[in-house]
This record gives structure tokens, C-alpha cells and sequence, in this order.
């Protein structure tokens, strides 16, 4: 069955592909050499299917529009753009698989996407080895960008040894955590339990989350489980173990196992509450997915990344028009991760001046400066500008500098994610409120 589900959301984008290049066609003289782009997301469980879903939508949306404009142009000639997309399953050995065949039989000429940490962590080494560029579109694990050239493990090595293939525009997990951590202080709370993942998403995700809270006085508990995980009741009840529930729970555990676990959550009574306050993650936004399965979810918080609604740039609303109108619900990040790092490659592609200098492609890369569905791209520190200052973290390093995070709550059932309130940052709030208390007491 999954393997089923996964070809017809293959088949889906790639018809509506086939049909714009048709009208591409009627104006654009295209060589017969395509650039071929590599897309890497989960399409099969244990990953996040819904993540590979809309980032691989994402990819044929960007293609879409770029052959639509004559695609990229090299030395006067129109090069098509294909977006050839494999399935990682969200697991660093597959994921290194279907790298290793983008790489070796396909001949990408970068690599964009991938959703899971533990599939980006583990590629990373391979992109650099075999020279190909490659944006990390939705990954948090700090290291991706914090750890320079040919390996996470160790110390940066940085411009002394050679050219960085490695790019990221989604934010670490310290950035995130800061956010949502922020947001939990500046309400007071002094008793949080993290319940994480058992994954290299989860783990840094929660230690940067915990530093956080316990450098402001806030004790922290921890509590683990496994993806695909569907019976969270044994681990649930280790909280009404307790003397008393936490002032807090925060949920670091990613794709669909994060809507169960919430479920279960709410059915018991946990959290949200008067007294208990439930933070889950981004995929609560896409909200009609978010309401069939978590019924009792109202009140709850989650961390969004990327751009909010109410700053929606005429990109933005337009891809929203789209995702609607194919999938019947609200544009998610995710999505617009995706479609904007295929524009960014083919961009840097096209300022390169060509399709096999990888080491061209980077320094385009690196000197980007386009307005895309999240906002203005760049890279702050590269090699075109290699020293990052001591108070400047070591993940800021081929890092988009600037990516939108904010906490979001639901406040009525049902509710729409593109009405939901925005609580934190202050600058962001939509609803003149940092936190909805169940039960109508703000």
C-alpha cells in the first residue's frame, strides 16, 4: 500500500509538470540536454510520507515555473530543469543510497531537500566527496552547518581544506529551540518534560531545547521513544507517576508519530490544561490533517518555521492558492522549503555559467541575493567571507542567517492553521496575546 501511495504522488506533480513544459514548448527552443537536480525526501514510512509529499510538490511547482521562463539559460541556450526525486524513508543508510544513485548514474548536478537530520547527516559526507552541491532544505541538526567540509564529527576545517559543498537554508535546532524555550520562560513555567524522539533530530533537538530552559532556572525531564511508535499510553503514564504534572510539555518527535502521540496526550487528560501547556511541532499547522487526527488538540502550541501567513509575499500567496487547490488544505513550510532551494540552484546554476564546474555553482551559491516564496535569500559567511566572529556560532556557516520561526496556538476547534494565532515572538503576534489559556482565561 505504500508503495502504491508513494507513485501517485509521484505521478500527480509530474502531470502537472508535463503539462506547463508543454506550454514552455510552444515558446522556449530547449537544448536537448536537461539540468538534472536531485530531490531527496521520505516517500515511505518510517518517515514523514506527508514531508515528502509536499516537498517533492514543491520541487515540480519550482520546476514547473522555471521551464515555464525558458528554464536556465547557459551561453545563450535554454537548458530544461528536471527535478529527479527519490525516496530516503527517512533512514541514513537508504538515504545514502539514493544519494549515491543520484550522484553515480543519474549525474545530478546538485542535490535539494531532505527532510530527516539522520539522512542529512549521513549524505553529507558523500555530496563532499563526490563534489556536488547540495542544499539541506528542511534538516535541524546543528552540525549540518556547523561542521565545515568533509565530516560532522570534529572540528570545522573550514576554507583551509577546499570547497564546502554543503548548504542549508532551514534553521539549526538551537535556533528553533531558542524560540519556543523563550516563549516558555516569558510565561513562567518552571517544570518542563521533553518528550523526544530517539533519532539525531531528537537528541540535539532537546539538548539545545534544555540548555535553554535550565540557563533560566527551569527543570527538565526527559522522556524518549522510537518512531512508528503507536501506543505512547505506557510512556503517558509515567507522568501522572509524578507528584505533579509538568508546567509544560514540548514534543520533539517528528512527522506522523507526532500526531499520535498527541492524541493520546490529549485523551488522557494530559495536556493541554489549565495547568499544563502543550507544545507539539510544525506539522500541527497543516491543520486538516492535524484536526482528523488529533481531535482534542485544541489549545495546543507548536513551533512554525518559515514565513507566517499574515507575511505572505506574492509568491507565497501563490504557491498557497496552488497547494489548496491540489491537496485541499493550507501551504506548508515544508513545500516552500523545497520549491525555493530548487530556484536557488538553478539560480546559482545559471550565474555559474555552467552545469559541470561544481566549485562555480558553490561561489553562486555563496553570493546569492533573491526574493523567493520564504523571503531574501543569502549567506552571510563562506568563502567569500570566511572569518565568523567569536560570538557568532560555528551552524551560522553556509546558513540562510534570517529564517522565520514564531510559536503558533490553536484556540478553536477545527480552526484553520492560517487562523491561528501567532504568540511569540511579540513582534509577530496577531491576536495581542502570548498564550491562550483552555478554558478562556488569557
Amino acid at each position: 500500500m505504500k508503495a502504491s501511495i508513494a507513485k501517485i504522488w509521484i505521478i500527480l506533480p509530474l502531470i502537472l509538470l508535463l503539462s506547463i513544459t508543454t506550454r514552455a514548448d510552444q515558446h522556449c527552443d530547449f537544448a536537448d540536454q536537461p539540468v538534472l537536480i536531485g530531490g531527496v525526501v521520505p516517500l515511505s514510512s518510517p518517515g514523514s510520507v506527508a514531508g515528502g509529499i509536499g516537498m517533492d510538490w514543491g520541487f515540480q511547482q519550482a520546476v514547473a515555473d522555471i521551464n515555464a521562463d525558458c528554464g536556465i539559460q547557459i551561453d545563450g541556450v535554454d537548458h530544461r530543469v528536471r527535478v529527479i526525486t527519490v525516496d530516503s524513508e527517512g533512514i541514513s543508510e537508504y538515504g545514502q543510497a539514493v544519494v549515491e544513485r543520484l550522484i553515480l548514474q543519474d549525474k545530478v548536478t546538485g542535490i535539494v531537500g531532505v527532510y530527516h537530520s539522520a539522512v542529512g547527516l549521513a549524505t553529507m559526507g558523500m555530496v563532499q566527496k563526490y563534489q556536488v552541491p547540495t542544499i539541506y532544505a528542511h534538516p535541524r541538526n546543528d552540525y549540518i552547518s556547523a561542521s565545515g567540509y568533509l565530516e560532522y564529527e570534529g572540528e570545522p576545517p573550514r576554507i583551509s581544506q577546499g570547497v564546502d559543498y554543503v548548504f542549508r537554508t532551514s534553521p539549526p535546532s538551537s535556533i528553533v529551540g531558542k524560540i519556543v524555550t523563550d516563549w516558555l520562560v516569558s510565561l513562567g513555567v518552571q517544570d518542563v518534560v521533553l518528550i523526544l524522539e530517539n533519532t539525531d533530530y531528537g537528541h540535539p533537538a532537546a539538548a539545545a531545547e534544555r540548555a535553554h530552559l535550565e540557563r533560566a532556572g527551569v527543570h527538565v525531564e526527559q522522556l524518549e521513544i522510537e518512531l512508528g511508535t503507536e501506543d505512547f499510553v505506557p510512556i503517558l503514564s509515567r507522568l501522572w507517576a509524578r507528584p505533579a504534572l509538568p508546567d509544560a510539555i514540548r514534543i520533539l518527535v517528528s512527522g506522523e508519530t507526532s500526531y499520535n502521540l498527541t492524541q493520546q496526550m490529549t485523551e488522557l487528560g494530559i495536556a493541554p490544561t489549565a495547568d499544563t501547556i502543550c507544545v507539539t511541532n510544525h506539522l500541527a499547522f497543516q491543520s486538516e490533517q492535524y484536526w482528523n487526527t488529533v481531535p482534542d488538540g485544541n489549545f495546543c502550541a507548536f513551533d512554525r518555521v518559515g514565513t507566517i501567513p499574515s507575511l505572505y509575499n506574492d509568491l507565497a500567496e501563490e504557491l498557497d492558492r496552488r497547494y489548496q487547490a491540489d491537496f485541499g488544505d493550507i501551504l506548508v513550510s515544508f513545500a516552500m522549503e523545497a520549491y525555493d532551494s530548487v530556484w536557488l540552484m538553478a539560480d546559482a546554476i545559471k550565474r555559474a555559467g555552467s552545469i559541470d564546474d561544481p566549485a562555480a555553482i558553490v561561489t553562486a551559491l555563496e553570493t546569492a541575493d533573491i526574493d523567493l516564496s520564504q523571503g531574501h535569500y543569502y549567506f552571510t559567511y563562506g568563502s567569500h567571507n570566511p572569518v565568523l566572529p567569536e560570538d557568532v556560532p560555528a551552524y551560522m556557516w553556509h546558513q540562510w542567517p534570517v529564517p522565520v520561526v514564531t510559536v503558533m496556538q490553536y484556540f478553536e476547534e477545527g480552526q484553520s492553521g492560517l487562523d491561528a494565532a501567532v504568540v511569540y515572538p511579540e513582534i509577530y503576534q496577531t491576536h495581542g496575546t502570548s498564550y491562550f489559556h483552555p478554558g478562556g482565561s488569557n
